[in-house]
């Protein structure tokens, strides 16, 4: 056997005994690997599945979220929708109830001019339409109406307005109101028309 020949062999030799070698370690290696490394990659495996598991979770609940969202703003639509109706409506309508209050006053003048054209006893239509008059007023009374007491009040611009100035009136009434021109109302403690008066200057 040549020298060349003998070297290559023994190389051989050397690269059959290093891959057994590598074996025998592996094997040795899986044969001696102890609990823990095992439980190391079942655990992994787990974790695996667990993330998973929690992904679907998070999707489902997020498909929750958007569910609710959605069915939230259709309600807040409806609830917008039905509130400027019920607005409109009542911009529209919101007189209805004085209105309708008003009607058996307006019976009551009906009657009355039917009266006028057969009367006799001029005392007793006046009273006729006084009584109207007063349950007129006290209709008003009812829905926050209210006439101004001002003869012999203080001239206030807030409430009257002065037409005419009345001079040599005495000190004692100076910057009174010593006459109503006009009856000046309020609802519900505003001004809704100034009196017009009278001062005394």
């Amino acid at each position: 056997m040549s020298k060349e020949k003998f070297n290559n062999t023994q190389a051989q030799d050397a690269n059959l005994a290093d891959e057994l070698t590598k074996e025998q370690v592996f094997e040795e290696m899986f044969n001696n690997a102890d609990d823990n490394s095992m439980d190391s990659i079942e655990i992994h495996e787990v974790d695996e599945v667990e993330d998973d598991a929690v992904d679907s979770t998070e999707s489902d609940e997020l498909e929750q979220a958007k569910d609710a969202y959605v069915r939230l703003m259709a309600e807040y639509d409806n609830f917008r929708k039905r509130t400027i109706k019920e607005k409109a409506d009542l911009i529209k309508n919101g007189g209805e109830k004085t209105l309708v209050g008003l009607l058996p006053i307006v019976d009551d003048f009906e009657r009355a001019l039917e009266t006028v054209d057969k009367a006799t006893d001029l005392a007793a239509v006046k009273e006729g339409v006084d009584l109207i008059y007063q349950k007129f007023l006290s209709f008003l009374q009812q829905n926050g109406v209210k006439a101004m007491e001002t003869v012999g009040q203080d001239f206030d611009p807030e409430l009257h307005e002065a037409v005419a100035l009345v001079p040599g009136a005495d000190d004692d009434k100076k910057g009174k109101v010593i006459d109503n021109l006009q009856t000046g109302y309020t609802l519900n403690d505003k001004v809704i028309r100034h009196a017009k008066v009278a001062v005394a200057d």
